[in-house]
């Protein structure tokens, strides 16, 4: 696997190798030793999530207050740019931002560490996005920040008004939001 580096140090994109001839292809998603030397990190995944979505669909910026996820995610059907934001009020990157391309094709993953507030548009006409997480799903402590802050300035790849939850289109901006210390 090879582990690029972002803009802001913790999120990082990983580049599985890839074997393939005309059968189709083989990779390993996840290795814990690899991924703990290339990220720094050793994380212990409790849950795996699966959502498909149809083209010009946003979801996010999503995070959870208590019960952070870190989450590790990538495409295996279609393509989506997908961005963390850093919500780390101590951080030197708070409300900085990292994109990315994520698609079946050229089959990189994210890191997204907890700390960070998390969303994808699909640019396909459907993708199918995978995830493993840290912790559990917990409704209680979920919250979310507009997709479209203009003080974070996210560079959407989109020339439409994307397809949002009632949840994401409610959201507030980071100004607004509870974050992390």
């Amino acid at each position: 696997m090879n582990f690029v580096p972002t803009a802001i140090a913790d999120v990082v994109v990983i580049e599985p190798k890839v074997f393939g001839d005309d059968r189709g292809f083989f990779f390993e998603s996840f290795n814990r030793r690899l991924f703990a030397e290339g990220v720094g990190q050793d994380p212990d995944f409790v849950q795996d999530n699966h959502s498909r979505s149809s083209r010009g669909v946003l979801r996010g910026l999503h995070y959870q207050l208590q019960q952070a996820q870190g989450k590790l995610v990538r495409v295996t059907q279609g393509r989506v740019f997908d961005v963390a934001v850093d919500i780390r009020r101590s951080s030197p990157t708070f409300g900085k931002w990292v994109g990315v391309e994520l698609s079946a094709d050229n089959k990189r993953m994210l890191w997204v560490p907890a700390g960070f507030a998390h969303g994808f548009v699909t640019l396909s006409d459907t993708a199918d996005f995978l995830y493993k997480t840290t912790d559990y799903y917990a409704p209680a402590y979920e919250r979310s920040i507009l997709w479209n802050d203009p003080e974070l300035a996210i560079g959407w790849p989109i020339d439409f008004v994307p397809t949002l939850s009632k949840k994401d289109a409610a959201a507030p901006r980071l100004r607004e939001a509870e974050v992390y210390p």
